[in-house]
């Protein structure tokens, strides 16, 4: 029986875990505002005095907005701006903007040094600005400038406590059940936990890196939140609010596991901050998946530690979060060796664990649409190479259940995305932008470890080569060949890994090849021959683990070349850079920090790509109001929207005259006037709704909302109902295993 604890070490437990609350509320900068000296606002013209303030005189020939804040995601709620300044003349204004439209405006008085307004949003900004307006006259010196919450800013510090509260609730609740892990569990639980904090580690930091995708999947994260409260909840097919809220696709790439991040943005966490916890997430489920797919093939407790490490910590995964801001194929990832896993069970392993195929083809599918190709293609040269297996061993069922489980799972999400992409005119050849061949990589650099300085930089990295090294020891040193079973599904995956990496290199001909129609399709769909590195990481890690695990040849120093493996791959998280730059602070007097900016998603912003808009939908024919054919005989009483509702009142003299509404004319909308009667909706400039008027002079009012499509929602029904029937099974499996092993207790 487990001894019990005592009273004097559960109150030292208590007072410590009190202490970390009370740090962690301490560093809470959520309600700090944020202060600029003039020096810190983004100018273009202007002096900086000896106290780093902005000075604007008429010498500088220029009136207008000549300063202001970076673009913040704000949530709604009310806030105080300060502005501390001298002028001799009147005309100054500051101004508050969202989207390109000035909301709010304060005259700066030439009587007065300083200025302080309130202000509230009702809904929550993409991309509120403050700008200073310099009227031309006179001199204008701006001393500082600063923005405050009436509340908060965001609830990073309530989120922390609530995680950790809840984490020793649960616990304590798993303690009082009586269950007990056993030993090894317990340090491979930790080792998993550590290694997935250890991977987050450069992330850990007041501010956020400014990857080169970046803005877009935080733009994804809040379209999908605010989808959510707009009603559309699962799926969430429009952002509302996308495209200077004229409304953008969100079907076309996949948003499951970003439910995760909108979900804490609803609760009002930083932007930032949500961002983060997915990374976490990530790099958790990929030393988890890592762990059970390779301990469901590998007996080797070490190997699979092994494996455990070098996933999660490896090259390729590093650069896609921190260089490239991939999050997509970084959440893809997390699924290969599912994947891998789930083949071997089908064509040859233990046939009852097909479904770890269905949960890495989901997971991938889920993620990243790209990544989900190269998956499928790795299952299909799978199943041909081993079909005369596959068909004499009957394992034709397992491969039809996963297939058919895996197409009515993501049934919610393929109806939608197949539709859109094949029935709409999306502008997708955009997406074909890159050669592919210029973008191959210097055999050489696979050996690297990794460098963010250098965008266009990418590697296997020193520890996935070893396990390279492994595999080529014992599949074709020592076994010389004679392998059969599992051993030759390693030498599979060695040289379906050694293929991969030969198409990222320039000695594969890709350029030749590129007067192919057929390989040119593919190629720019893909985009950059890098992306093989990722299912190349997770060949090689299943080859370096089994060869570790069954080399004769190697056994005598498993120990060393673990210690060796694992050490290099720690280089990974010593290679993150630094930037002294990015300190808490600049001064003693400013919370103007990087991070404190960063959290409201400032410097890094929000971008909506051309790949899914309708075809014409650029940036310059994009509008927030109401666009008239003929002015002179059609007239707008007023225009409303909010999230993916509109309504607009107008009067015509004829009926040959037309209006176009500010949103995108994506399948779903519908639109009904005064009476409820249907009004037809066609396509206008620029992918917007476009009405022909009644022109009998009479004021009518059309109402615009989008809503369930009939095929979409069926889709939706399977996919529920598909989750419920595995629930069930899944409750049934776990209540037989428990009744198993209760009677093999007694007994």
């Amino acid at each position: 029986m487990a001894e019990e604890i005592s009273v004097k070490v559960k109150i030292i437990y208590a007072a410590l875990a009190a202490l970390f609350i009370a740090l962690i509320w301490a560093g809470d900068e959520g309600k700090q505002p944020i202060v600029y000296d003039g020096i810190e606002l983004q100018h273009s013209v202007g002096l900086i005095n000896s106290e780093n303030a902005l000075v604007l005189q008429e010498s500088v020939a220029r009136s207008g907005a000549v300063a202001n804040t970076p673009s913040y995601v704000m949530n709604k709620g009310s806030y105080r701006v300060t502005l501390s300044y001298s002028t001799d003349q009147k005309g100054n204004v500051l101004e508050l903007w969202e989207q390109g439209e000035k909301i709010a405006a304060w005259p700066v008085n030439s009587w007065e040094n300083g200025l302080t307004a309130d202000f509230a949003i009702s809904r929550d900004a993409k991309e509120l600005q403050l700008r200073i307006n310099y009227c031309g006259e006179g001199s204008l010196t701006v001393n500082k400038l600063s923005l405050a919450p009436h509340t908060v800013f965001y609830t990073d510090t309530y989120f922390l406590i609530v995680v950790f509260v809840f984490l020793h609730l649960a616990g304590w609740l798993y303690v009082r059940s009586g269950r007990r892990l056993s030993q090894e569990k317990i340090v491979d639980c930790a080792v998993i936990m550590g290694v997935a904090f250890l991977a987050t580690t450069p992330m850990m930091q007041p501010y956020l890196y400014n990857a080169d995708d970046l803005c877009y999947h935080l733009a994804r994260l809040e379209g999908l939140k605010d989808g959510i409260l707009d009603g559309q909840v699962i799926p969430v097919n429009i952002l509302p609010d996308g495209l200077q809220n004229n409304g953008y696709m969100n079907a076309m790439y996949p948003y499951l596991f970003l439910y995760i991040g909108a979900l804490l943005r609803i609760c009002r966490v930083s932007l930032a901050f949500s961002y983060k916890v997915l990374v976490f997430l990530s790099n958790l489920g990929s030393a988890a998946c890592a762990y059970v797919a390779v301990k469901s093939m590998v007996k080797s407790r070490r190997s699979v530690m092994l494996s455990v490490v070098l996933y999660t910590l490896m090259p390729y995964r590093f650069t896609n979060i921190f260089s490239r801001g991939d999050l997509g194929e970084t959440l893809a990832l997390v699924f290969w060796p599912l994947v891998i896993a789930g083949l071997y069970h089908i064509v040859m392993g233990d046939r009852k664990k097909w479904y770890y195929l269905v949960i890495g083809f989901t997971g991938a599918l889920q993620s990243h649409i790209l990544s989900v190709v190269y998956v499928a293609a790795v299952c299909v040269i799978t199943a041909l190479l081993y079909g005369v297996r596959i068909v004499r061993e009957r394992r034709c069922t397992e491969i039809l259940k996963a297939a058919g489980l895996t197409l009515l799972l993501n049934a919610w999400y393929l109806v939608p995305f197949l539709y859109y992409y094949y029935n709409e005119e999306l502008d997708k050849e955009v997406l074909r932008w890159s050669g592919y061949f210029e973008q191959s990589i210097n055999l050489s650099n696979m050996t690297q470890t990794l460098s963010l300085y250098n965008k266009q930089y990418f590697s296997l990295g020193l520890a996935l080569l070893g396990c390279l090294g492994i595999g080529v020891v014992y599949l074709l040193c020592e076994r010389r060949g004679r392998v059969s079973g599992s051993d030759g599904f390693m030498l599979y995956l060695l040289v379906l890994g050694g293929i991969f990496v030969f198409m990222t290199t320039g000695y594969f001909p890709s350029r030749a090849l590129m007067a192919n129609a057929f390989f040119s399709n593919i190629a720019t769909m893909l985009q950059f021959p890098w992306r093989f590195l990722g299912p190349a990481s997770a060949c090689f890690l299943f080859v370096g683990a089994s060869g570790l695990a069954r080399s004769e040849l190697l056994k005598p120093y498993r120990n060393l070349i673990f210690a060796m493996l694992v050490s290099l791959n720690l280089l990974v998280i010593v290679s993150v850079p630094a930037d002294n730059n990015h300190v808490p602070y600049k001064n003693a007097e400013s919370v103007a920090s990087k991070g404190h900016e960063t959290k409201l998603g400032s410097s890094v912003g929000l971008f909506y790509p051309h790949e899914w808009r309708l075809m014409g939908a650029t940036d310059d024919r994009l509008t927030r109001s109401v666009v008239m054919s003929d002015m002179g005989s059609v007239s707008v009483r007023d225009f409303k929207k909010e999230g993916t509702k509109a309504a607009v009142s107008y009067t015509a003299s004829s009926s040959e005259a037309f209006i176009e509404l500010p949103l995108q004319n994506y399948l779903g909308y519908r639109a009904r006037d005064e009476l409820g009667q249907p009004v037809k909706i066609e396509q206008g400039e620029g992918g917007r709704m476009r009405f022909y008027v009644k022109g009998d002079g009479v004021e009518h009012r059309i109402y615009v909302r989008y809503g369930p499509v009939p095929g979409f929602v069926a889709a939706d029904v399977v996919s529920a109902l598909t989750v419920l029937y595995c629930f069930v099974k899944c409750v049934k499996g776990m209540v037989i295993l428990r009744k198993e092993r209760k009677e093999s207790d007694e007994t």
